[in-house]
């Protein structure tokens, strides 16, 4: 077979199995978070924890999972049956709804791991001082249960008292038990699909071809780079506040081009915040993955080879690196949009055909939780909004999607209602949000609930203050709004609801671009 379309081959057949893993997952979980809103991701990796290839899911999960994948070999050294689990975000994590499972593949006669396999699924509750476990805290240890990596399944037995003790910490065990266990069965599929193709093309063959596609897109990346303008270029953006005090926090990055390599620089980014807006490492490197992989035109395998022409400097203790015990929960949902709007910001100096303005920037986090009058039993839910995307400089943006970080989908007005006692009482296109110019920005949302009984809420959203930036003369989007019972409320709060209260919630409209 010819060795370029050997290595097309190779690339559908691994992207396949992260499919498929995420297939498996989505069918036999039990939340609507990960049924309905399908917010998860899978991928697989190389002997050395390299990403190889990753479904079309998540990219805030996708490019943070290889320091999870890296923790658990370092921690637990998994073995033939083994699977490790780890949300710490000081460990790999990102933040702690984000559970990520990690197993070993074994071919035949294979002592050590020839492959690994991930999945990163958002679990509605992890515990913590609120349902749905995206509070207002100000430290990690208030959001919930922080798992460490360590081995849930040791050699196909699952360690039933290791998952009791996490289930004593949820509050909807049933549901938690179902997702972890729809995790570890994702595993199990894309373990015996590798295997399958080893069986058929040869260990060599298959770890040949898995480094010739690393190699493949680390060449499109450097010449992608290659062809961009030499020189720094630097840009920076805020969240509207942290939620607990502080206003204004600013994300700052110096890009320098040269030679098909690339410096991100986060020097000057304000510091780690008292709310729980912070971002860690890998979530940093997430962001930056996605906005570089979009440089690159046509297809390309979404691998480790992409971030190899690309250097970091990520300072600790600021809002994009943050240390320990920083409250986390909205740095991998807020934090990660702006920092994505931010290189985005820069690029567009180096490349004003090309960027695109600013998309809406938050993922409007609703979380809500209590006790159901149907049936007596605790509930918790979550879920993100969508908002307009930025216009490009050859578009317009569309209208009530999700955009950059976030690749989820909406739960069905049927199935939401059918699960939780609530009521949606409004949900269409926030017409005239999206900023004017020569292309306008896409359009917002209008979502309202009404409450059928008591419920703790959690609002974690942004763009609030000021509207998702426009570029070239257009206009910027519509700020977002949040309504209770007709009434303005904060980005970011805490409530308590009660039955017939309403939220409504106005995301916002994506930026303009060029002048009118």
């Amino acid at each position: 077979m010819n060795a370029a379309i050997e290595l097309e081959v190779f690339r559908h057949l691994l992207v396949s199995i992260a499919e498929e893993m995420g297939i498996v997952l989505r069918r036999t979980a039990f939340s609507p978070n990960i049924k309905e809103r399908r917010d998860y991701s899978c991928a697989v990796y190389d002997a050395l924890g390299q990403t190889v290839a990753m479904g079309d899911h998540m990219p805030v999960h996708l490019g943070a999972m290889p320091l999870s994948v890296a923790a658990a070999i370092e921690d637990c050294r998994p073995g033939p049956g083994d699977v490790v689990i780890v949300n710490d975000p000081f460990r790999g994590g990102t933040h702690l709804p984000d559970i990520t499972a990690v197993a070993g593949v074994f071919p035949a006669k294979s002592s050590k791991p020839a492959f690994y396999v991930a999945s990163r699924a958002h679990h509605s509750d992890v515990g913590g001082i609120s349902p749905g476990s995206m509070p207002m805290a100000r430290e990690i240890y208030q959001e919930g249960i922080r798992i460490p990596p360590i081995a849930l399944i040791r050699a196909g037995q699952i360690d039933q008292a290791l998952l009791n003790l996490i289930l004593s910490n949820v509050r909807t065990p049933v549901e938690r038990r179902g997702d972890i266990v729809a995790q570890c069965k994702s595993l199990d599929r894309g373990a015996a699909r590798l295997k399958e193709i080893v069986a058929k093309y040869g260990l060599p063959r298959v770890q040949r071809n898995m480094a010739g596609l690393q190699d493949y897109s680390e060449s499109r990346m450097r010449a992608a780079l290659a062809r961009l303008p030499r020189g720094t270029f630097r840009f920076e953006d805020s969240l509207d506040n942290d939620g607990i005090g502080t206003s204004r926090l600013f994300i700052r990055v110096a890009i320098t081009l040269s030679s098909g390599q690339a410096t991100v620089d986060f020097t000057g980014t304000d510091p780690q915040a008292e709310g729980p807006v912070n971002a860690n490492y890998a979530v940093s490197v997430s962001a930056a993955m996605y906005v570089f992989r979009c440089l690159i035109d046509g297809d390309v395998p979404c691998n480790a080879g992409l971030l190899r022409p690309i250097r970091f400097i990520v300072p600790d203790g600021t809002l994009v690196s943050a240390r320990e015990p920083a409250a986390m929960a909205a740095g991998n949902v807020e934090t990660s949009q702006r920092i994505t709007d931010t290189l985005l910001g820069a690029l567009a100096q180096a490349l004003p055909g090309r960027i695109p303005a600013a998309s809406s920037g938050t993922m409007n986090n609703l979380s809500f939780g209590g006790v159901d009058p149907r049936t007596r039993r605790p509930f918790a839910y979550y879920e993100t909004i969508a908002g307009g995307m930025g216009a490009g400089p050859a578009h317009g943006g569309l209208s009530a999607t999700h955009t950059h970080m976030t690749n989820s989908w909406n739960t069905p007005v049927e199935a939401f209602e059918h699960q939780y006692p609530m009521r949606v009482t409004r949900y269409k296109v926030r017409r005239g949000s999206g900023g004017e110019g020569a292309r306008k920005g896409g359009d917002g949302i209008v979502r309202e609930l009404e409450f059928l009984a008591p419920a703790e809420v959690n609002l974690l959203s942004d763009r609030r203050g000021q509207g998702p930036y426009g570029l070239a003369g257009g206009r910027p989007g519509a700020p977002g709004r949040n309504l209770r019972n007709g009434r303005p409320i904060a980005a970011k709060l805490r409530f308590q609801a009660s039955p017939g209260d309403r939220l409504r919630i106005e995301s916002p409209g994506g930026g303009g671009h060029g002048l009118i």
